[in-house]
Parts: C-alpha cells; sequence; structure tokens
C-alpha cells in the first residue's frame, strides 16, 4: 500500500508540474503574439503596454539585430534577456529558455520578427515562483496525508482480512473437536456465497463421506466378526461331540469331515478378506495375460457341471471361440465362479455363461432362470455382506469380490433382472490393458 501511495503521490506530481509548465508555455505563446503586433504596430511602445504585465509578473523585451534592446516593458533592465548562443538559437526560430535572474527561476519565450524594416526577437517571459509554489503545497499535501492514508487502509485491510478470516477461525474451533466418537457434527458455514463457504461445505462434504467410510468400517468389522463366530462355534461344537464319543470310528469321521468343511469356510472367508483389504489399499496385484474368452468359460462350467447335475440342473457357455482378452485369469476366474456359485446356491434353472463383444469391451454374462433380484437389492447388490434374502446363508462378499476384480481390470459390474426374471450379472474388462 505504501508503494501504491507513493506511486500515486509521484504521478500527481509530475501529472501537476506538466501541466502547470503547458499552461505556462501557452500564456507565453499568447504573450508573445500580443507584443509582436504591439511592435508591428509601430506606433506605441512596451513602455506604455501596461497589459502585457499581469499580475503573474510577465514580461516582454524586444531585441535588435545588434542585440541592442529596442523596447521592453517598465521596470526590466536594459540589458537583453538573451545573448550569444541563446540569441542566435532565437533569431532561427522559437525557441523557450530557462534562466535565473536575481534568485528567481524565469521561463523565456524567444520568436524573431521582421518589422519596422529590421530583423527583431521579441522575449517574453514570467516567474516559475507560482509553479514552485503549487507543487510545493502538493508536496506538503501528500507528505501530511499519505502516511495518514496509508495509516487508514492498514486499518481497513486489517479489518477486512479479520472479518473475512474469522470463518475460517471458527471452522478451524469446531474441527478441533470433531472425532470418530462424535459424529454428526459440521463445520460452521457462513452465509455469504464466497471461497470460505465453499470451502466449509466442501469439508463438511468431506467430513460425511469420512463418516461414511468409517460407518462401513465398522459394518465390515461387525459382519466380519459374526461370520467368523459362526463357523468357529460349528466347529467348537463338532470337537466337543468328538470328545464325548472318542471310541466311536464314524461319530469321530463325521465330526471331522464336518470340522474340515468349517475351516474351509474359514479360510475361504480369510483369503476373501485379505482380497478386500488388498482391493482398498489400492495394491490388488494383477498378472495379465492372453485368454481364450470361450475355453476359460468352458473351465469355469466344467468345475461346477457335477454340481449342478446333482441338483438337476445344467449350465451352458455361449461364446466365440476367437474371442481373446488380456486379463488376469485367476482373478476373472474367481470373479465367474463366484458368480456361478450364487446361481447355484440362490437361483434356480439353466445358469448360462454368455460372453458379448462391445465396443473396446468384453461383457460376460452369467445369468439364471430363478425368481431374480429383489428391486431394492439391485442399488446394493455388491456392497459387502449385503444379502438378497436377508439371511445369513454365505458371507455376503461373492459380489463386492467381483465388483473389485472388474474395477482392478478397469471395468464395471452390474446386476439386473433377464426379461424372463432371472438375476443377470455383467461383468465388463476392456479387451486391451488399460494406460
Amino acid at each position: 500500500m505504501a508503494i501504491v501511495l507513493a506511486a500515486t503521490g509521484l504521478f500527481l506530481y509530475l501529472r501537476l508540474g506538466s501541466a502547470l509548465d503547458r499552461t505556462i508555455d501557452q500564456g507565453l505563446e499568447a504573450r508573445a503574439a500580443d507584443v509582436a503586433a504591439l511592435v508591428e504596430q509601430a506606433d506605441t511602445g512596451l513602455q506604455e503596454a501596461q497589459n502585457l504585465r499581469g499580475p503573474d509578473n510577465g514580461f516582454a523585451q524586444v531585441v535588435g539585430a545588434q542585440g541592442t534592446v529596442v523596447d521592453s516593458t517598465p521596470g526590466l533592465a536594459e540589458q537583453p534577456l538573451l545573448a550569444g548562443d541563446q540569441l542566435a538559437r532565437a533569431r532561427r526560430g522559437q525557441s523557450f529558455f530557462a534562466r535565473t535572474i536575481e534568485d528567481e527561476q524565469l521561463r523565456l519565450l524567444a520568436m524573431p520578427l521582421v518589422a519596422q524594416d529590421q530583423r527583431l526577437v521579441v522575449i517574453v517571459g514570467a516567474s516559475l515562483e507560482p509553479r514552485a509554489d503549487a507543487l510545493a503545497d502538493l508536496e506538503g499535501q501528500l507528505l501530511l496525508g499519505g502516511p495518514i492514508a496509508l495509516l487508514l487502509a492498514s486499518i481497513a485491510g486489517y479489518a477486512l482480512a479479520a472479518a473475512a478470516l474469522r470463518p475460517v477461525e471458527r471452522m478451524g474451533e469446531r474441527a478441533a473437536t470433531i472425532s470418530a466418537a462424535s459424529p454428526g457434527r459440521r463445520l460452521p458455514v457462513p452465509r455469504a456465497d464466497d471461497e470460505i463457504s465453499r470451502l466449509g461445505g466442501r469439508l463438511n462434504d468431506m467430513l460425511a463421506r469420512l463418516e461414511a467410510a468409517l460407518e462401513r468400517e465398522r459394518a465390515l468389522v461387525s459382519n466380519a466378526s459374526h461370520e467368523l463366530r459362526t463357523p468357529l462355534a460349528l466347529l467348537k461344537t463338532e470337537i466337543e461331540l468328538a470328545l464325548d464319543e472318542p471310541d466311536s470310528a464314524p461319530a469321530l469321521a463325521a465330526a471331522l469331515r464336518s470340522a474340515g468343511e468349517e475351516t474351509d469356510r474359514l479360510a475361504q472367508l480369510a483369503d476373501d478378506l485379505l482380497l478386500l483389504a488388498s482391493v482398498d489399499s489400492g495394491k490388488l496385484p494383477l498378472r495379465r495375460t492372453r485368454v481364450a474368452v470361450a475355453e476359460l468359460l468352458d473351465a469355469i462350467a466344467t468345475r461346477f457341471r457335477r454340481r449342478a447335475t446333482d441338483a438337476d440342473r445344467s449350465i451352458e457357455v455361449a461364446a466365440a471361440t476367437d474371442l481373446v482378452v488380456l486379463v488376469d485369469r485367476r482373478r476373472l476366474e474367481q470373479a465367474l465362479a463366484n458368480l456361478v456359485e450364487n446361481a447355484l446356491r440362490h437361483g434356480a434353472g439353466t445358469v448360462r455363461l454368455e460372453a458379448v463383444e462391445a465396443p473396446s469391451a468384453l461383457v460376460l454374462h452369467v445369468t439364471d432362470g430363478g425368481q431374480g433380484f429383489p428391486p431394492d437389492f439391485l442399488d446394493i447388490a455388491f456392497e459387502r455382506f449385503s444379502r438378497a434374502d436377508g439371511s445369513r446363508a454365505g458371507a455376503g462378499l461373492g459380489l463386492a469380490i467381483v465388483s473389485a476384480i472388474a474395477h482392478a481390470h478397469g471395468g464395471t459390474a452390474t446386476a439386473s433382472n433377464t426379461t424372463q426374471g432371472g438375476a443377470d450379472i455383467a461383468l465388463t474388462v476392456p479387451v486391451t490393458e488399460p494406460a
């Protein structure tokens, strides 16, 4: 602000000086024209031309060819105002000069003139003291008003900055009191529609997202604990039954088989949770290879065909033999196996695996002929521990893993119902590896 005020003062000072100089020069030119007209009349002299010496201490002088003073206004010395080189320059054309006479600064205008059969030089002048007084007065006002203006501007700027940052201070105080133990609290947002208000709104949105993520983590821990408790309880029960009948070989074998199944369930649950943890940390590694789609779907169908036959159901595959996609085969097999597992467990009728080409992508459909998904389940189908029937059958992680694998490949997973009413899960993956 000091620099701005100093630059403004300097501009005003120079501007006023230039304007005064221009006014003085215009006055001298007008006076020179009057003197020239008076000399050309030749019926009177400058001694009687009182109007040529005004209140601004203006004066005039006429110098002859030899440098002698032909005529001058009253009170002017007989010594010519110009001499030597300056007078020679004046004879060549109109010129301005600056002189100091008796400690008084003067501004002179010399103009050549032919009159009375002579080559004359008309010299008019004016004192520069009024100009100096005006500039000194302006300088004094600037030196006095500048610091005052700087002080007032500083106070106003400080007050304005404090008022603008007061909402930030309030938001900072509120932020210091927000923790996981106090959900739902938000930062105070000022009413003004400015940058601070928009920042507060975005921070509140971020707090809402963090609370939602924290709630999901709590739900994950709760659901995972429940899922782990069930097989552990069953495993403990089987062990206790085996201990109660240590001499019964059939009972012991049955207990061990059941314990093995629960152990497999625990291992599968642990693997699923580890995979989702890798997804959350952004570290799900993929080893992409060129995979023949028809051969991949046939392999999945072969793995589950005996189970489907035991349930009096069938598995069909529909895919062109020339379809090839660049994917992680193991991960994609895991996703498709989860979908077929869900279709056999919760669906009915024929399970169909179909590959459809799309622009720059491949869409893999797994459908069944059952009742399909409830309408209110479609929006949360890929959330962790979500179940369409509300039961505790299964861990509810299969579709979440399918979605995670699809996104890791740069694709998507969607859930819908077919026109016949069965469930349809579509897994879309890019044909080539994304950049």
